[in-house]
């Protein structure tokens, strides 16, 4: 079956003068009235939930079931944390505060796709990755226009300019919300506000002014890693129930 996500962390690897950062993305489920008791739930809890609320057989349950029944297409989804480390803190460090993250009651048993950016630190930090017990997906950037599969591990090569486009769709389109109660909620804000694309006109080739540029790219990064394979990997289900709710709708 195919894998349903509810929760999409980003992270960003930082070097030795970069930060490492990380970004949850949630997205709700989906409960319709006419089969919530199926969920455990009653037709007055029907409509987008989130899986923070539900027990994860309840959140598995309402994923299966509205990815094989179809759901209101183009979900909101939501950044529940954000989280910067200090500058020097060692990877096997913020591989044990991941661990220890996806551990909390908030994602304890919940569907998780962690992203991590494989491109400047290379296979061994992902290879430690493995070796905690954690299943990575490997991000590499490049400057490029195609998607391709890892060759080495399981992963993807990414264009700079889909990880940007992805988290600039969902602001125009009002897809992606921040909490305000994030402490670093404003920096994100302003730092995706901040990007500026320039097109080379010799070689039709954009390029991303600030991009790792600036003192916190580091959860832009992360926000954009999130963003961008939440939308990749649902495009066919998404434009799947766009089709299911027209005919649902139509009758």
């Amino acid at each position: 079956m195919f894998n349903l996500f509810q929760y999409y962390l980003g992270l960003d690897l930082g070097q030795a003068r970069d930060y490492s950062a990380i970004t949850l993305v949630e997205e709700p489920v989906w409960v319709e009235s006419e089969w919530a008791w199926e969920v455990g739930l009653g037709s007055d809890h029907a409509g987008w939930r989130s899986p923070a609320d539900l027990r994860p057989d309840q959140a598995e349950m309402a994923s299966s079931l509205s990815f094989d029944r179809g759901r209101p297409p183009h979900p909101v989804l939501s950044v529940r944390h954000l989280e910067r480390f200090e500058l020097g803190t060692r990877y096997p460090d913020v591989i044990e505060r991941v661990r220890q993250l996806i551990r909390t009651p908030l994602l304890q048993g919940k569907s998780i796709a962690g992203l991590v950016d494989k491109t400047g630190v290379g296979a061994a930090v992902i290879d430690s990755f493995v070796q905690s017990g954690l299943s990575p997906i490997a991000i590499t950037i490049h400057g490029g226009s195609v998607v391709s599969p890892d060759p080495d591990r399981p992963g993807y090569r990414v264009p700079k300019r889909d990880l940007v486009s992805a988290v600039q769709v969902l602001l125009q389109n009002e897809r992606l919300k921040i909490s305000r109660s994030l402490p670093l909620a404003e920096t994100l804000r302003k730092e995706l506000l901040n990007f500026r694309v320039k097109i080379d006109p010799r070689t039709a080739h954009d390029s991303y002014e600030h991009w790792r540029e600036g003192e916190h790219d580091d959860l832009v990064l992360a926000t954009a890693m999130a963003c961008w394979f939440r939308q990749w990997w649902n495009q066919h289900l998404d434009e799947a129930n766009v089709r299911t709710w027209r005919r649902v709708k139509s009758r």
